[in-house]
Protein backbone atom coordinates (compact mmCIF):
# COMPACT_ATOMS: atom_id res chain seq x y z
CA UNK A 1 0.00 0.00 0.00
CA UNK A 2 1.49 3.51 -0.95
CA UNK A 3 1.13 6.34 1.22
CA UNK A 4 0.09 9.10 -0.72
CA UNK A 5 0.63 12.54 0.96
CA UNK A 6 -2.16 15.67 0.52
CA UNK A 7 0.01 17.42 -2.00
CA UNK A 8 -0.07 14.00 -4.50
CA UNK A 9 -4.43 13.67 -3.80
CA UNK A 10 -5.57 15.98 -6.40
CA UNK A 11 -9.32 15.19 -5.91
CA UNK A 12 -12.74 16.37 -4.21
CA UNK A 13 -15.25 14.21 -2.54
CA UNK A 14 -18.88 15.65 -2.71
CA UNK A 15 -18.49 17.09 1.13
CA UNK A 16 -15.50 19.07 0.05
CA UNK A 17 -16.78 20.22 -2.69
CA UNK A 18 -19.79 21.47 -0.25
CA UNK A 19 -17.12 23.54 1.02
CA UNK A 20 -16.20 25.77 -2.47
CA UNK A 21 -19.74 25.99 -3.91
CA UNK A 22 -22.85 27.06 -2.08
CA UNK A 23 -25.11 25.51 -4.40
CA UNK A 24 -27.22 22.12 -2.92
CA UNK A 25 -29.49 19.69 -4.78
CA UNK A 26 -31.30 20.02 -7.05
CA UNK A 27 -28.39 22.32 -8.30
CA UNK A 28 -25.54 20.76 -7.29
CA UNK A 29 -24.15 19.59 -10.53
CA UNK A 30 -20.24 18.80 -9.79
CA UNK A 31 -20.12 14.79 -7.94
CA UNK A 32 -16.32 14.76 -7.94
CA UNK A 33 -13.40 16.65 -8.67
CA UNK A 34 -10.82 13.92 -10.23
CA UNK A 35 -7.88 16.12 -10.90
CA UNK A 36 -6.54 19.42 -10.70
CA UNK A 37 -3.56 22.43 -11.01
CA UNK A 38 -4.28 25.58 -8.90
CA UNK A 39 -3.86 28.55 -11.11
CA UNK A 40 -4.24 26.33 -14.17
CA UNK A 41 -7.10 23.51 -15.25
CA UNK A 42 -9.50 20.75 -12.96
CA UNK A 43 -11.28 18.45 -14.02
CA UNK A 44 -14.70 16.99 -12.53
CA UNK A 45 -17.70 14.49 -12.71
CA UNK A 46 -21.05 14.80 -12.90
CA UNK A 47 -22.85 11.52 -12.63
CA UNK A 48 -26.34 11.99 -14.78
CA UNK A 49 -28.80 9.73 -13.36
CA UNK A 50 -32.62 9.10 -14.43
CA UNK A 51 -33.59 11.01 -10.90
CA UNK A 52 -32.72 13.70 -11.89
CA UNK A 53 -35.75 16.37 -11.64
CA UNK A 54 -35.42 17.99 -14.89
CA UNK A 55 -36.03 14.85 -16.63
CA UNK A 56 -39.51 14.68 -15.40
CA UNK A 57 -39.60 17.37 -17.96
CA UNK A 58 -37.01 17.75 -20.41
CA UNK A 59 -38.29 15.63 -22.26
CA UNK A 60 -40.32 13.16 -20.80
CA UNK A 61 -40.16 11.18 -23.80
CA UNK A 62 -36.65 11.38 -24.25
CA UNK A 63 -34.61 12.53 -21.04
CA UNK A 64 -32.40 14.81 -22.19
CA UNK A 65 -29.82 17.21 -19.89
CA UNK A 66 -30.80 20.89 -20.37
CA UNK A 67 -27.65 22.20 -22.00
CA UNK A 68 -27.78 25.53 -19.59
CA UNK A 69 -27.69 22.98 -16.76
CA UNK A 70 -24.34 21.68 -18.39
CA UNK A 71 -23.13 25.15 -18.85
CA UNK A 72 -23.83 25.53 -15.08
CA UNK A 73 -22.02 22.50 -14.13
CA UNK A 74 -18.87 23.46 -15.89
CA UNK A 75 -19.43 26.62 -14.26
CA UNK A 76 -19.60 25.29 -10.93
CA UNK A 77 -16.35 23.20 -11.78
CA UNK A 78 -14.71 26.94 -12.41
CA UNK A 79 -15.61 28.07 -9.33
CA UNK A 80 -14.26 25.00 -7.36
CA UNK A 81 -10.75 25.81 -9.02
CA UNK A 82 -11.11 29.88 -8.70
CA UNK A 83 -11.66 29.84 -4.51
CA UNK A 84 -8.85 26.66 -4.54
CA UNK A 85 -6.63 29.01 -6.16
CA UNK A 86 -7.46 32.13 -4.27
CA UNK A 87 -6.79 29.77 -1.10
CA UNK A 88 -10.34 30.67 0.00
CA UNK A 89 -13.56 28.99 0.90
CA UNK A 90 -16.99 30.79 0.04
CA UNK A 91 -18.96 32.14 2.70
CA UNK A 92 -22.47 33.00 2.64
CA UNK A 93 -21.13 36.53 1.43
CA UNK A 94 -19.89 35.44 -1.46
CA UNK A 95 -21.39 34.64 -4.72
CA UNK A 96 -20.30 33.87 -8.50
CA UNK A 97 -21.80 35.95 -10.96
CA UNK A 98 -21.99 34.53 -15.08
CA UNK A 99 -20.49 37.95 -16.76
CA UNK A 100 -20.39 36.28 -19.85
CA UNK A 101 -20.26 33.05 -22.45
CA UNK A 102 -19.25 33.01 -25.00
CA UNK A 103 -18.74 30.45 -27.89
CA UNK A 104 -21.31 27.65 -26.80
CA UNK A 105 -21.09 25.11 -29.09
CA UNK A 106 -23.52 22.02 -28.31
CA UNK A 107 -22.35 18.95 -29.86
CA UNK A 108 -24.32 15.78 -28.18
CA UNK A 109 -27.10 15.31 -26.14
CA UNK A 110 -26.41 13.82 -22.58
CA UNK A 111 -29.13 11.49 -21.38
CA UNK A 112 -29.86 9.59 -17.89
CA UNK A 113 -26.39 7.13 -17.41
CA UNK A 114 -24.01 9.61 -18.96
CA UNK A 115 -20.77 11.07 -16.65
CA UNK A 116 -20.30 14.22 -17.45
CA UNK A 117 -16.87 15.17 -17.33
CA UNK A 118 -16.25 18.84 -17.28
CA UNK A 119 -12.59 19.73 -18.13
CA UNK A 120 -12.23 23.69 -17.31
CA UNK A 121 -8.71 25.58 -17.81
CA UNK A 122 -8.26 29.46 -16.83
CA UNK A 123 -7.68 31.99 -19.81
CA UNK A 124 -6.47 34.80 -17.40
CA UNK A 125 -7.68 36.86 -14.62
CA UNK A 126 -8.01 40.19 -14.60
CA UNK A 127 -9.80 43.17 -12.27
CA UNK A 128 -11.37 40.23 -10.53
CA UNK A 129 -13.10 38.28 -13.47
CA UNK A 130 -11.90 35.01 -14.90
CA UNK A 131 -11.94 33.73 -18.07
CA UNK A 132 -12.36 30.23 -18.71
CA UNK A 133 -12.10 27.36 -21.33
CA UNK A 134 -14.51 24.67 -20.75
CA UNK A 135 -15.36 21.68 -22.29
CA UNK A 136 -17.98 18.73 -21.06
CA UNK A 137 -17.42 15.28 -22.86
CA UNK A 138 -19.22 12.06 -22.59
CA UNK A 139 -16.80 8.78 -22.94
CA UNK A 140 -14.45 10.87 -24.84
CA UNK A 141 -16.62 12.39 -26.64
CA UNK A 142 -17.74 16.60 -26.66
CA UNK A 143 -21.01 17.50 -25.77
CA UNK A 144 -20.64 21.23 -25.05
CA UNK A 145 -17.82 23.67 -25.12
CA UNK A 146 -17.78 27.46 -24.14
CA UNK A 147 -15.80 30.46 -22.71
CA UNK A 148 -16.96 31.19 -18.98
CA UNK A 149 -16.34 34.69 -17.52
CA UNK A 150 -17.46 35.03 -13.87
CA UNK A 151 -16.63 37.42 -11.27
CA UNK A 152 -17.17 36.83 -7.39
CA UNK A 153 -18.72 39.39 -5.12
CA UNK A 154 -19.94 40.11 -1.81
CA UNK A 155 -23.69 39.05 -1.47
CA UNK A 156 -24.83 42.73 -0.85
CA UNK A 157 -28.03 41.72 1.03
CA UNK A 158 -26.27 39.36 3.49
CA UNK A 159 -23.74 41.80 3.96
CA UNK A 160 -25.81 45.05 4.34
CA UNK A 161 -26.13 46.42 7.56
CA UNK A 162 -29.67 45.73 9.39
CA UNK A 163 -32.13 49.45 8.85
CA UNK A 164 -34.14 49.81 11.56
CA UNK A 165 -38.03 50.38 9.80
CA UNK A 166 -39.11 53.35 10.43
CA UNK A 167 -41.65 54.09 13.41
CA UNK A 168 -45.16 53.73 12.40
CA UNK A 169 -47.00 57.45 11.62
CA UNK A 170 -43.63 58.66 10.68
Amino acid sequence: MTNTTAAENKTLCINQIKEYLPHRYPLLLVDRVVDYELGKTITAIKNVTANEEFFNGHFPHKPVMPGVLMVEAMAQTAAILSFMTMGVKPDENSVVYFVGIDNVRFKRPVEPGDQLRMDVEILRTSRGIWKYKATASVDGKTAVEAELMCTIRANETAAAPAVPAPAAGQ
